[in-house]
């Protein structure tokens, strides 16, 4: 592994080309192994990761946003084109159309994997513009698998290496550098095309964060849709061999001195060797529930302490000491009245673990629907028990969220409960039950089954069976097999649902 400096330069200094780390970014991407060169393990690993990406996409298929992006990419139909989750075999659209809505089905429900470091990241969020592309230009499963590997490669650099959050950037600008690069691999594309597509894709694609602040949106499943889709619009552009703004990360008036940490900015990002093999992918983690991140060991927790509170209307207060990225983010330290409103939407529910934590508490469990369900949030004893829960920032927790050795960085908190009678109840989770290093850690057996679970009643059994069976072929398919990574659904189900919606241009 090498360790890139990368660090502003002004125009005068004429920074080479190839000093700069959206060159290093496309070396590594074009300089992956072949497909039989991939390392077996992070190759399996993608393999779950497809599986896990169908999963979410297939539960979230009749969800008003997922519809909406569905609607507007079936009237761009294109020859080969690429499949849309919830459509039938034969429907086809142009690429970044694809991308488009099968990332916002992917994204929906904020349910797929994760990579947390000094940014956060869903770096599944790359394999919907990858599957479009592999589809559209008649590429098969070893080059997917290529282009994936590559992709979670560059995403997991560029978050351990730059952190976009603490200036209220989006996290997708890192995702679309990284889909670039993916493409660029899959397609076996020049180091100087992927180059001048990486600069583009972070140049349309750097946003504030406040999709994730205050009363959230829709837009936070539909942001990492459009940084694919602007993804392969930047290697169809640089393809035709056009160029970008340059140099992107380094420029006096670029991406690290205006957005980030200014003209005196310095960052280091962790980069493989040209013969080093690529598995970054093994470094990232899935959900167990359907949360942010930092809620998973929170979740959990829950179930724990449920079994020592006692009636939860005894509590008095809980205080959830935790890390600076919980308390502030998804915590009471956002200072976001909207997460202790009742009314508020699903996507900012998901986001505040004062409610996450209620909730848990009450069930013992956490379900992607009936968790977030109005009547759910505004139960008066659900209410009552979330606004007496709050977080602080334990700068021990903070450090071990930080910490350089993956093997010892926690994402979860210390749970202090009071009750009316005085008595103290305090209990502690470092990481979730599924976290690679967690009680229950997922393996391919957990993805299949987090796919059936989620594809229940919606997928017939059988179509469930054929869609496992070729996931679990992905390095064989060919370019045809690739259609059948789209789980047969009922397709008149699903128009009829697109056919309630408010009408737009298309």
């Amino acid at each position: 592994m090498i360790d890139h400096q990368v660090r502003v330069h002004p125009s005068a200094d004429r920074l080479p080309r190839e000093e700069q780390l959206a060159w290093k970014l496309a070396a590594v991407a074009t300089g992956t192994p072949e497909p039989d060169g991939l390392d077996p393990e992070a190759a399996a690993m993608a393999v779950n990761r497809v599986i896990d990406n169908a999963a979410v996409a297939v539960a979230s298929l009749r969800r008003r946003p997922v519809a909406v992006a569905r609607t507007q990419a079936l009237p761009h139909t294109a020859a080969p084109g690429a499949s849309v989750f919830g459509t039938a075999p034969d429907v086809r659209v142009s690429p970044e159309w694809a991308a488009w809505a099968n990332g916002t089905a992917v994204r929906e429900l904020d349910f797929h994997d994760t990579f947390l470091a000094a940014d956060y990241s869903h770096p599944g969020d790359n394999i919907p513009p990858l599957l479009a592309v592999a589809q559209h230009t008649g590429r098969g499963g070893a080059e997917l698998l290529r282009g994936i590997i590559a992709a979670y490669e560059i995403h997991v650099a560029l978050v351990k290496g730059i952190c976009l959050h603490a200036h209220r950037i989006d996290h997708v600008a890192h995702l679309s550098a990284a889909t670039a690069c993916g493409l660029g691999a899959l397609l076996g594309l020049d180091t100087a095309t992927v180059y001048q597509a990486v600069q583009q894709a972070v140049h349309t694609t750097t946003a504030t964060r406040q999709s994730r602040k205050g009363e959230i949106s829709s837009w936070k499943a539909f942001a990492p849709a459009f940084a694919g889709k602007a993804a392969i619009e930047a290697v169809d552009r640089a393809m035709r061999g056009e160029g970008a703004p340059s140099p992107i990360y380094e420029g006096e008036d670029g991406f690290l001195a205006w957005m980030l940490d200014g003209p005196g900015a310095s960052y280091t990002v962790p980069l493989p060797e040209r013969s080093e093999a690529r598995r970054a992918i093994l470094d990232t983690y899935t959900k167990e529930h359907s949360a942010e991140y930092q809620a998973q060991a929170v979740i959990d927790l829950a179930r724990r302490l449920r079994e020592r509170t006692g009636p939860l209307t005894g509590v008095r207060e809980i205080v959830l000491h935790t890390s600076h990225h919980t308390h502030n983010v998804i915590g009471s330290g956002a200072n976001d009245p909207q997460k202790y409103d009742p009314a508020a939407s699903r996507e900012t529910l998901d986001h505040s673990v004062p409610y996450i934590l209620a909730v848990a508490l009450e069930d013992g469990e956490w379900h992607h629907e009936r968790s977030y369900a109005p009547e759910r949030a505004r139960r008066p004893g659900t209410v009552a028990l979330w606004r007496k829960i709050s977080t602080v920032e334990d700068p021990e927790w903070t450090r071990r969220y930080h910490d350089p050795d993956p093997n010892k960085r926690a994402f979860g908190g210390r749970a202090v409960v009071t009750l009316e009678d005085g008595t103290v109840i305090e209990d502690e989770l470092a990481l979730a039950d599924a976290h690679p290093a967690g009680q229950r850690p997922f393996g391919r057996a957990q993805y299949e089954t987090k796919f059936r679970t989620l594809a229940d009643e919606i997928v017939a059994p059988e179509a469930q069976d054929s869609f496992l069976t070729a996931a679990g072929r992905l390095a064989r398919l060919d370019a045809s097999g690739l259609a059948q990574l789209f789980p047969a659904v009922d397709t008149a189900a699903v128009a009829a649902y697109d056919a309630t919606l408010p009408k737009g241009l298309f």
